[in-house]
């Protein structure tokens, strides 16, 4: 059985060369604080506020998709947002069922 790879890499576009730096401060960020961390869980939302379903007479007729996925920076955001939830539940012992709503 022959395994087949692929030689084609996706090239960099300009919009990855400006957000990279970016990214790669959000992924640096580390939370050392509990304001900090508290902020940060406040700032930034559990789940994507703008997926929402349009019912008429109860029935689901459109559904819009979350639009954070879309966002270049979601993914660091959101291990930005992880972090700050594990520094203050487990430095802290803070109960950060408040923030997962």
């Amino acid at each position: 059985m022959t395994v087949m790879t692929s030689n084609y890499h996706k090239s960099p576009s300009i919009v990855d060369y400006i957000l990279h730096p970016m990214r790669q401060s959000l992924d640096n960020i580390d939370v050392r604080d509990r304001q900090f961390a508290q902020l940060v869980c406040r700032l930034i939302p559990a789940q994507c506020p703008f997926a929402r379903d349009i019912k008429v007479f109860g029935k689901t007729v459109l559904h819009i998709p979350p639009l954070c996925k879309i966002n270049p920076l979601y993914d660091q955001l959101m291990s930005l947002r992880f972090r700050a939830l594990s520094y203050l539940a487990d430095r802290c012992g803070e109960d950060i069922s408040i923030y997962c709503v």
